[in-house]
């Protein structure tokens, strides 16, 4: 039988690459999205194009760099460097996702400066996947933490 942890840790290692190359794409091009215009108003909800090159790539980076250590405390990658290392750094990823998944609503509720639509996909989609992403990050680090004591 597979290791939960593990199916959960490479779900979330592969959803966050995803992103990352998603974020990669956005350097260069809207898509899906057909226009600049329409990716502000649906995925940013402010300002009027796609963010400058320099920050998509920089988000790439850090979502590569949250795919990799999720998934090596998972065991489903490579583990390279210190375990205390790894672990913290899935502990912050797992903070962050999960502060962006239940702050989302808050911070960029109905009383934001933030496109309506933005809003809606933040409160169907947005949050509720980094919570998800959030959630599993969080079982790897405490798995982790159980497995390094032992």
């Amino acid at each position: 039988m597979a290791d939960p942890v593990r199916v959960v840790g490479g779900a979330v290692s592969a959803a966050l690459a995803t992103a990352g190359a998603l974020h990669a794409v956005w350097m260069v091009t809207p898509w899906p999205l057909r226009t600049p215009e329409e990716f502000a108003d649906a995925v940013v909800g402010t300002g009027d194009g796609v963010p400058p090159a320099r920050a998509c790539l920089a988000v790439a980076g850090l979502l590569g760099a949250a795919s990799y250590l999720v998934g090596a405390e998972a065991r489903v990658l490579p583990r390279v460097g210190p375990p205390a290392v790894r672990r913290a750094g899935v502990r912050a990823v797992a903070g962050v996702l999960l502060a962006r998944g239940v702050a989302g609503p808050v911070v960029f509720g109905r009383v934001s400066e933030r496109t309506e639509r933005f809003r809606r996909q933040n409160l169907r989609y947005y949050s509720p996947l980094c919570t998800a992403l959030g959630a599993g990050a969080a079982a790897v680090a405490w798995r982790g933490s159980s497995a390094a004591q032992r």
